[in-house]
């Protein structure tokens, strides 16, 4: 597997799987008559990110490391969605952005040191911030999106969190 597939490809079809989450969570809420808007302010526990801090995170741990890897510097976005319409767009707007990377734009990236905008001075071999940073903290935030839709009793499985899988016969 290359840079490309396990970063950009992995980024855009879990978001799209998140996408099928908030979907199957829109059709619980109506199905049980409440404002799916009442999910985005749910958490796992009080000192922890609620719904909506954990899309835009997800989103953030998606573009900010693709754009990174790939020379460029990151959109910013300023986190002011409050509605389910807006969280749901955010997450189209992020995947627009990172399907715009491509494994062109990766050619030589694991040759390159990622510069860490929290720790000013500082970076990481893009292979250690592939392994270190990026990806746990991208599925860090899925994960937490998962479980928290999970906790207010939306049907989702492992097969929602894993996806559609490629087959060929064997």
């Amino acid at each position: 597997m290359n840079l490309f597939d396990s970063t950009i490809q992995t980024f855009l079809r879990t978001l799209g799987n998140v996408d099928r989450w908030l979907d199957k969570a829109e059709a619980h809420a109506k199905e049980r008559n409440y404002d799916p808007a009442v999910l985005l302010t749910l958490r796992l526990a009080p000192d922890q990110y609620a719904l909506l801090r954990q899309i835009q995170s997800m989103c953030d741990a998606a573009k900010s490391p693709a754009a990174r890897l790939a020379g460029k510097e990151p959109p910013v976005h300023p986190d002011t969605e409050t509605t389910w319409a807006e969280a749901r767009a955010r997450i189209t707007t992020c995947a627009a952005y990172v399907s715009t990377i491509t494994a062109n734009d990766l050619e030589g990236a694991l040759d390159r040191t990622i510069p860490l905008p929290f720790i000013p001075g500082m970076g990481s071999p893009a292979r250690a911030y592939v392994a270190e940073l990026a990806m746990p903290n991208f599925f860090f935030h899925i994960t937490m999106t998962y479980a928290i839709l999970r906790h207010a009793g939306v049907p989702l499985g492992k097969v929602d969190f894993i996806g559609p899988m490629t087959l060929v016969p064997v």
